[in-house]
């Protein structure tokens, strides 16, 4: 029951949406587009900015190109690009397209579409593949476009980028070398509104300094580089550090050079705002003020040596006091360079009340310290709390939360809009502008995943709805460089006003992205667009495969029983502060990994990719895609042989839990040769990036400390029980498949089978410990992996294919091999897949299970021969 006062609270909020107050809104926007404009690079600055990525991307058109900065008039008000002929001679090979735009951002825009549906080229992260340019045509021999030119506006004016981890997960390690290409790749997909949290430590060292705050208790407070971005929302402190010195000015220098560059672009970066996290230290040096000690976030045993952050409460007088001091400190770094600071207060970790009187004026607290240093303020807050959180935030508390600010003067991110979109049922935030958001990736793990229909439709059916806020569409992935498709057709919902169809989008992606057009790589996508980017169960994919996220439970006991959950399982569920990871089915007697797609489907397109492999085999990004899609099938193959040896385990039959272990434990050791041939799959990147980094030996003993522990146990551990973020952030990368994650996986089969051959109860206690103490060891390493690729991507997945049929073939596959022994080669594939393959790459034969004793086959027939089967090779397929 509510409170008098409470209702009245609510009564008066109710009255203010339906007030004229509320047809100001768009007004507020459109005021702070103009601020934001005033605050731009001038156009001389855009214009060479372009030219600058222009020449970067492709210099040898460096003079085929005009560029030019508009007003937002010429676009009828809007932010657009336009796309022209150049009809000024000259001579030789000079301009041959105009592109203008009302920013630079806009510009490069427009290079990208011109590049993509004029020439058929592609644009995506290094570590993806790369870019596609080899179709461009020569200078002097561009191709025009219509009479009329082309003309693309923004249906709405921002999109955002980055998620708050995204700084931890993907660039910690990075240098301006490897910024200024991801600064490249967001003009080019037109982000306009990134993330700028690099660098902060700096800044909150020099205004602890002004509280009396000494360098000893920041060490105490910050975290170590992998793990910053938990330590800023006050989920932990110290874990990992103590933080370097060198690495605050190195970082603080590196936010500048980012900075800049975003400013000439013409882009709005959202700096970082006080949300009263602070040092333990300052709780004695103001006794007085109202500072909390939080509960614990996810370590063991509640270490206070990390656990329990401090918050102080928004409505002290001293919150107001640091958080305008410190976009004081900002500004003074940095200019006045943004209007838009991120504070996400009360992320996972809830009010201590839920009167939505209070939660207001803990709101109007948070704003009006933003406001005492930037007058023109706007909060930038994630919205995730309100799908994480539901059971606290109801329509009360969040209107509270969101009125609690003055109208325009707060813009929310619907930071999981594909999958669970707030916005449908708070009816539009209550008013209040929010970003559609892409969520899509967690911990910066590696697994093919998406919801292609949901990206095409969603920011196109919320941005039509009726009496719609929605202000922008962003992407807010934990990790980058995964699932390229995904992200190219979210950054082109920025510029599209209509729903593109996915599968004739698709078509011009594979041949934008290979170069070419083959028919086996369009079939393939077509299969995926179907079952792997077609996650329609409402799950947020993190990736469970059990060969990176290893079950930690004794499989002899009920995995569905509460002593089961409790005691054998660290699987995280829905306990307070984990809310971001996935959720298992309890009711399920084993472990399950997440599958939303029929794997037979999946199977049947890598046999396609592998078809096209004579006429893309120099292409790169054929090659990364080859070796993700082989990795994706062996990884499920993998799920299903570990279930079989548990069920071997529960049968007590040694042979069969010997077999498929061994079958288990080669499928990581194939999927590491595989990952081994290609650049963008190996360990070794990833650690001497953090090497590289290091000002001293001892930093960068820390630094790749730092670097194995994010990927691997990531938090504190016991002698007997792992970080119970375990695996969060696992990787496919070869070097961490052979040298932690099959040792891991060895241990524990050793144990079982010990077990059953000494007939005593599975001793997972045992198995912890000399795990945990492995995984310590594999951490504090210093082992030198290889950053280079070695093997033939082609080669080795085409052999890996050969293996695969040989893992699992169904009686009638081998049957049928038994009776055609003359025949060189027999390879085994359901008719779905033989009646796409090109007539040319062998002779078919249909052979129905009733008529295998029949079978004949012509005295000569060219190797390979492929034998259309009507039922599956693998019987989980």
């Amino acid at each position: 029951m509510y409170t008098l006062r409470t209702l009245i609270f609510i009564t008066a909020l109710l009255i203010l949406t339906q007030s004229p107050v509320a047809l100001s809104r768009p007004e507020a926007i459109e005021s702070l587009l103009k601020r934001l404009d005033s605050k731009r690079a001038s156009s001389s600055v855009q214009e060479s900015a372009a030219i600058a990525v222009l020449n970067r991307l492709l210099p040898s058109h460096i003079h085929s190109f005009v560029f030019e900065i508009v007003s937002k008039d010429v676009c009828r008000g809007h932010s657009c690009f336009l796309i022209n002929n150049y009809y000024k001679k000259s001579s030789g090979n000079g301009p041959e397209i105009s592109i203008k735009g009302t920013t630079a951002v806009e510009i490069a825009s427009g290079l990208h579409w011109y590049l993509k549906y004029q020439c058929g080229a592609h644009v995506s992260w290094d570590k993806t593949g790369g870019v596609q340019i080899a179709s461009i045509p020569r200078p002097g021999s561009l191709p025009l476009v219509k009479d009329k030119g082309v003309m693309i506006q923004r249906p709405v004016p921002w999109n955002y980028y980055q998620n708050v981890v995204t700084s931890s997960y993907s660039y910690v390690w990075w240098n301006w070398e490897r910024w200024e290409k991801e600064l490249d790749w967001m003009a080019l997909q037109g982000i306009n509104l990134p993330l700028a949290f690099t660098g902060q430590e700096a800044i909150w060292h020099k205004v602890f300094m002004n509280f009396n705050i000494t360098t000893e208790d920041l060490n105490d407070f910050f975290g170590g580089p992998a793990f910053l971005a938990w330590a800023r929302m006050g989920n932990l402190h110290s874990w990992g550090g103590p933080l370097p010195h060198n690495w605050l000015d190195q970082q603080l220098c590196l936010q500048k050079q980012i900075l800049s560059r975003m400013l000439e672009l013409g882009m709005t970066p959202v700096l970082l705002s006080f949300s009263g996290n602070v040092p333990a230290a300052l709780k004695k040096i103001f006794p007085s003020a109202n500072i909390t000690r939080l509960g614990d976030w996810n370590t063991v045993d509640k270490n206070p040596r990390w656990c329990c952050t401090y918050l102080l409460n928004p409505s002290d007088p001293l919150f107001v006091e640091i958080g305008e001091a410190f976009i004081r400190q900002q500004v003074k770094e940095y200019g006045d360079v943004t209007d838009i600071y991120n504070c996400d207060t009360f992320n996972e970790n809830s009010p201590p009340t839920s009167d939505p009187a209070y939660i207001s004026s803990l709101g109007a607290a948070v704003y009006k310290a933003m406001s005492r240093g930037d007058k023109d303020a706007v909060w930038l807050m994630q919205g995730w709390l309100f799908y994480s959180d539901s059971a606290f935030w109801k329509p009360p508390q969040m209107q509270a939360l969101l009125h609690s600010v003055p109208f325009g003067k707060m813009i929310v991110l619907d930071l999981f809009a594909e999958a669970k979109p707030i916005w449908k049922n708070s009816s539009q935030f209550y008013g209040t502008p929010y970003v559609w958001c892409l969520l899509h990736n967690f911990g910066g793990n590696i697994e093919m995943y998406g919801i292609l229909d949901a990206i095409s439709s969603g920011p196109v059916d919320a941005r039509t709805s009726d009496n719609s806020t929605m202000v922008g569409v962003g992407m807010c992935m934990e990790g980058i460089e995964q699932n390229p498709v995904v992200y190219e057709l979210m950054s082109e919902m920025a510029f599209r006003s209509e729903k593109p169809q996915v599968l004739e989008w698709l078509k011009t992606y594979s041949h934008r992205r290979y170069g070419k057009a083959v028919r086996q790589v369009v079939a393939a996508w077509d299969i995926l667009y179907h079952t792997v980017y077609n996650c329609t169960d409402g799950i947020a994919d993190h990736n469970t495969d059990f060969i990176v996220k290893f079950p930690d439970w004794d499989p002899s006991l009920n995995f569905g029983s509460d002593k089961s959950q409790q005691d054998n399982m660290q699987i995280l569920l829905s306990s307070p502060g984990t809310r971001r990871f996935l959720f298992q089915d309890k009711s399920s007697d084993f472990p399950e990994a997440h599958l939303w797609y029929s794997t037979q489907e999946v199977v049947q397109a890598l046999w396609l990719f592998l078809d096209a492999g004579n006429d893309l085999r120099g292409s790169l990004t054929y090659r990364y895609d080859l070796v993700d899609l082989t990795r994706q099938v062996l990884s499920k193959l993998a799920n299903q042989v570990y279930r079989d040896a548990m069920i071997a385990f529960r049968r007590k039959d040694a042979r069969a839990l010997n077999l498929h272990g061994q079958k288990f434990l080669q499928i990581i050791k194939d999927i590491d040769v595989l990952l081994a041939s290609d650049d963008n799959f190996l360990l070794g990147t990833w650690l001497e990036s953090a090497k590289k980094l290091a000002a001293d030996p001892s930093d960068m003993k820390l630094y790749e400390w730092n670097a194995r522990t994010q990927v691997t146990m990531w938090y504190d551990t016991t002698t007997t029980n792992q970080s119970q973020l375990h695996d969060y952030a696992n990787k496919f990368w070869s070097g961490l498949l052979e040298d932690y994650y099959l040792p891991r996986a060895s241990t524990y089969f050793g144990h079982l089978t010990k077990s059953l051959e000494e007939n005593k109860n599975f001793k997972l206690t045992e198995w912890r410990k000399e795990w945990i103490a492995f995984s310590n060891k594999w951490q504090a390493d210093t082992k030198i992996y290889p950053v280079k690729a070695r093997g033939d991507a082609l080669a080795i997945a085409k052999a890996l294919s050969k293996v695969m049929l040989q893992v699992r073939q169904t009686p009638i596959c081998r049957k049928i091999q038994k009776v055609l022994p003359q025949l060189p080669t027999i390879t085994c594939m359901p008719k779905t897949i033989a009646s796409k393959m090109p007539d040319r790459h062998g002779t078919f034969m249909d052979i129905q299970a009733a008529g295998v004793g029949n079978a004949c086959s012509p005295s000569r027939v060219p190797p390979p021969v492929f034998l259309h089967l009507s039922i599956s090779f693998y019987s989980i397929f």
